[in-house]
């Protein structure tokens, strides 16, 4: 909608500032706040309510696989990562570490730690679970009939970042990290690649967020990994997004420590083992790719509330009739299923104009909101308006007054209607900004020039090069500030030579900038 009679809710546009914008629909959309700790963020209720969402349909897929859910200590002994050199030197200069256990008040400094308190070792906050989980993992695994060892838990995690920017990037994030041990390098592979399908599914068909699935190239692999495959949503300024990522660890944690078992013949072998994850992330990655300039579009699955009744109060003798009528409505809906759940819906009585609140719904994304006055209480009709097609061309708001019973009938419907329309119109923005055309490395620079406005992501032939060719691969990308994302899976045969070597492409590759 382009009309020019429309005055959109945000104070900024998408197509202006971009980061600008991201930030106003956090704080219009009441997602989440500074903290006071930087980098640290309060999530509001509407956008934990969205997590909550994530959550609940995550944890049923987790579980449907046969992954049982444990809690792990916040707090890991350093020793813990020493064991593991390479994945300690991939988050050591994240590491928060506590070093004393107590504070005392020093009469010019105020409360200080107490140098009596030390801690005999110091003890990093949590910013993965590999090292303890393994440690707990070496306890548990005696024979081969204790393999497969499935678990997952959900947590928080820390990881000092230098640049934060809310629900993207954060010092503190929520997640959920699976870990699994197998007997053999074929039962953790099929591990691995279900996760990652697991969290495809769930991106497209719960959060109607578009991806590639696939395999990172050797440099963008998980600290300690053989392998690691992501999932990557385009955002609505072209940028692309890690949404989740899952990763085959070969033996390298196991041997760290100590996860082993006895096979059939008595032999002690060796676990394979495999880490997969996802985060608050989810959540940026939801506003960057369905919201608008008037707030978020939340998908009907993840809507704390899917339908939202105003009723316009006016201080009379009318209201009480008025809400009843609306409560007899929200019994009605609530009675209702759709995605296989009951209808969420919210009866909002609380005192001020119906137009204020229902800007403040909008913002939020809620995917149906109904209006409802005392002359559609007594012709037993509502005033509806689906969050995805707001506006009308003549730049009034797009409300539809129909029969109640009408409306009843048809609102699970709606209700897949826009979660469907909301996949769609994002995938088809993804699709028309996939560039395949780039055969060099000129082309891909004048692709991604400075002053092109918001370009989309370049499929290209790969060699797959390693080692020092890499390396010199990785630096000219860093030049145009650019990145590997992954190796589609489902990408079409590669054909002629890779621009960056000139070697024959054995693959395509994705290349964007990213967040």
């Amino acid at each position: 909608m382009t009309s020019t009679k429309i005055k959109h809710a945000l104070p900024v546009k998408r197509s202006e500032d971009f980061a600008q914008w991201y930030q106003a629909v956090i704080a219009e959309a009441e997602l989440a706040e500074e903290s006071g700790v930087r980098g640290c963020m309060v999530i509001k209720p509407w956008g934990y309510g969205i997590w909550e969402r994530i959550q609940k349909l995550m944890d049923e897929r987790i579980k449907a696989a046969g992954v049982d859910n444990c809690y792990f200590p916040l707090f890991i002994p350093l020793s813990f990562f020493a064991r593991e050199a390479d994945h300690v030197d991939g988050f050591a200069k994240e590491m928060a570490v506590v070093t004393h256990h107590r504070l005392i008040a020093d009469p010019e400094r105020g409360l200080i730690p107490d140098p009596e308190a030390k801690l005999e070792e110091p003890l990093v906050v949590r910013p993965t679970s590999e090292t303890v989980i393994g440690a707990a993992m070496a306890r548990w695994i005696q024979s081969w009939r204790d393999l497969p060892l499935l678990t997952n838990q959900w947590a928080n995690v820390v990881r000092w970042e230098m640049r934060t920017r809310m629900f993207l990037r954060t010092s503190e994030f929520l997640w959920q990290e699976g870990h699994t041990a197998h007997a053999d390098e074929a039962d953790a592979m099929t591990e691995t690649l279900r996760a990652l399908e697991m969290y495809r599914s769930f991106a497209e068909d719960v959060l109607a967020l578009p991806v590639v699935a696939g395999p990172k190239p050797e440099n963008e692999r998980f600290p300690g990994a053989v392998a690691t495959y992501s999932i990557e949503a385009m955002m609505q300024d072209g940028k692309a997004l890690q949404a989740g990522t899952s990763h085959y660890l070969g033996t390298t944690f196991a041997e760290a420590a100590g996860i082993r078992y006895q096979d059939k013949e008595g032999q002690q072998v060796l676990c394979h083992t495999t880490s997969w994850g996802v985060s608050t992330r989810m959540i940026g990655g939801v506003i960057m790719t369905h919201g608008d300039d008037d707030g978020l579009r939340t998908p009907p699955q993840v809507a704390p509330h899917q339908i939202v009744i105003l009723p316009m109060l006016r201080d009379n003798d009318g209201d009480e009739a008025l809400l009843a009528y609306c409560e007899e409505l929200r019994k009605a809906l609530v009675s209702q299923s759709v995605f296989d759940e009951k209808v969420r819906v919210l009866l909002d009585k609380r005192p001020g104009k119906a137009t204020a609140k229902r800007w403040g719904w909008v913002k939020k994304g809620v995917p149906l909101v109904l209006e409802i006055g005392g002359r559609d209480a007594e012709n037993g009709q509502v005033s509806v308006v689906r969050r995805d097609r707001l506006w009308r061309e003549d730049g009034k708001v797009d409300f539809k007054g129909i029969a109640r019973e009408e409306f009843l009938a048809t609102a699970t419907s709606e209700l897949e209607s826009i979660q469907d329309a909301l996949f769609a119109e994002a995938r088809a923005w993804r699709d028309e900004r996939i560039e395949r055309g780039i055969t060099d490395l000129a082309g891909l620079a004048a692709y991604f020039a400075d002053d092109r406005p918001m370009p989309g992501w370049v499929e290209l032939g790969w060699s797959r090069p390693t080692g020092e060719a890499l390396d010199k691969v990785v630096e000219q990308l860093k030049a145009l500030k650019l990145t590997i994302r992954n190796t589609p899976i489902d990408a079409t045969p590669p054909t002629g030579t890779c621009p960056f070597t000139g070697e024959p492409a054995v693959e395509r590759i994705l290349v964007a900038r990213a967040y």
